[in-house]
């Protein structure tokens, strides 16, 4: 599938619009290629109308104008305090409802200063903090840990917190939004994961997450962290409920807070899984759509720098592939220290990859690895590291 897929996408782009037939997808075509942007009606009609070489070749092309053939990957680890939640979203494989919390599992912050200190002498750049929403676990106890975290490793950076998250901390603590944010950042918060995001349309949001924070409220916090100089990522959760209008939607606003703000570092498209959820009648959607959902968001996100695929969800292979359909990031080593993939079926059930495994992923492809910091600083260029020597140092194992 991956190798007809690619063969697919050999044609010049402006050969390929130059001989397109429907006039609609010519115009659009030719915005494309004139760095245009491209407007609501015109993302509906690439997924409605558009095959899937059309929006890959012009996606690739756009990939390549902005990136070239760098693929960006970092070396992080992920803390995931808890699973224990108050909400009940329809989708969640993860979560185990408050009610039912003997399920689950709770950490101490002991615990997780654990975790941080097995990384110890090792040159991993982040640490990723997300997890259920537990009452107990307040803004006093977040705080605490992000300041025992930066006394320990003040350079280790992190990203924590979706706007799920935040949004309870901070009515439960009577906070304002600019005022939890505050707080959070001078206690050691970096940075903002993009989770929580699903679809902010609200009809499709009241099926599938009803009881959680709005799409209003998740971009009011992000817009939050942005003006305190911070920056954050973006997710859209696809391919359950929703319409294609309803994807071009949720675009269409994370790129006028982007207008606004220039606060957001990468996009990431999430697959909807059904394993073990309430939504398990659903049909996954197929690679092809997968990589149709990738290209049309490098298309319509023109003000996003990069587009990231979660290589431990999609799956190595269907990372790979992405990369030809607009992607240039497929995240990090993450060293099988995160169960939400793999509690939701994912592709990878134990995801961890070494920085020489990764490398290689990335070379297999012909593009050109570049491990990066959470703020796209390049950290070192792979493109002419042999590998029998990367495998051979246990610092990149």
């Amino acid at each position: 599938m991956m190798n007809a897929l690619s063969t697919q996408l050999l044609s010049d782009p402006f050969q390929l619009v130059a001989a397109t037939k429907e006039p609609d997808l010519k115009r659009i075509g030719e915005k494309i290629l004139n760095k245009e942007r491209i407007s609501f009606e015109d993302g509906v009609d690439l997924f409605v109308r558009a095959s899937l070489p059309f929006v890959g070749t012009l996606a690739n092309w756009v990939r390549e104008q902005k990136h070239g053939h760098k693929t960006y990957f970092n070396r992080n680890f992920h803390i995931e305090p808890t699973n224990v939640c108050v909400y009940s979203c329809k989708f969640c494989s993860y979560s185990r409802l408050y009610a039912h919390r003997e399920e689950g599992w709770e950490l101490s912050i002991e615990q997780m200063m654990h975790m941080v200190k097995a990384y110890d002498g090792k040159p991993i750049t982040e640490v990723h903090i997300v997890g259920g929403v537990h009452p107990k676990m307040d803004m006093e106890f977040f705080k605490d840990l992000l300041r025992s975290i930066k006394a320990h490793r003040p350079d280790l950076h992190i990203k924590g917190f979706t706007a799920v998250e935040l949004d309870y901390m901070f009515r439960k603590a009577k906070l304002t939004v600019e005022e939890g944010m505050r707080q959070l950042h001078e206690a050691g918060l970096d940075s903002l994961p993009g989770g929580g995001a699903e679809i902010f349309y609200p009809e499709v949001r009241e099926q599938i997450c009803a009881d959680k924070v709005d799409g209003d409220g998740w971009l009011a916090i992000h817009k939050a962290a942005h003006q305190l100089g911070m920056h954050s990522n973006a997710t859209m959760l696809y391919g359950h409920v929703e319409e294609y209008w309803h994807r071009v939607d949720h675009m269409e606003q994370l790129r006028k807070l982007q207008d606004e703000t220039g606060g957001f570092n990468t996009f990431i498209p999430l697959k909807f899984r059904n394993h073990d959820n309430e939504m398990s009648h659903v049909t996954e959607s197929s690679v092809i759509e997968d990589m149709k959902v990738y290209a049309i968001a490098r298309l319509y996100m023109d003000n996003f720098p990069h587009l990231k695929a979660y290589w431990p969800m999609l799956g190595r292979q269907n990372a790979q592939l992405t990369l030809s359909f607009g992607v240039n990031d497929i995240d990090g080593t993450i060293d099988d220290s995160t169960k939400i993939y793999s509690m939701a079926g994912s592709e990878e059930q134990n995801p961890s990859m070494s920085t020489a495994q990764l490398v290689n992923l990335i070379k297999q492809v012909k593009r050109q690895p570049i491990e990066r910091d959470t703020l796209y600083n390049v950290v070192k260029d792979y493109s002419n590291v042999d590998l029998a020597v990367l495998e051979a140092d246990p610092n990149m194992n």
